[in-house]
């Protein structure tokens, strides 16, 4: 059964923390980092092919609101 999720997964339902570790687990060639919706990001890191950012609501609760994608 689908539930409109990447691979069915409800990891984009937990904390930032718990999902960046287990992108980097499952994919090694990238570095996840944890980032507060809103916030400003470093220009030249839009051009990395090797991170992900793990989009996050507020820094108190830090679920996830972003499905993560290389790039």
């Amino acid at each position: 059964m689908s539930n409109g999720r990447p691979h069915g997964r409800s990891l984009w339902e937990q904390k930032g923390d718990y999902a960046a570790s287990v992108i980097e687990r499952e994919n090694p060639g990238v570095t996840a980092a944890v980032i507060v919706v809103r916030s400003p990001v470093p220009f030249e890191y839009n051009i990395r092919c090797n991170r992900v950012w793990v989009w996050v609501d507020k820094k108190v609760d830090g679920t996830v609101v972003v499905v993560p994608i290389v790039g």
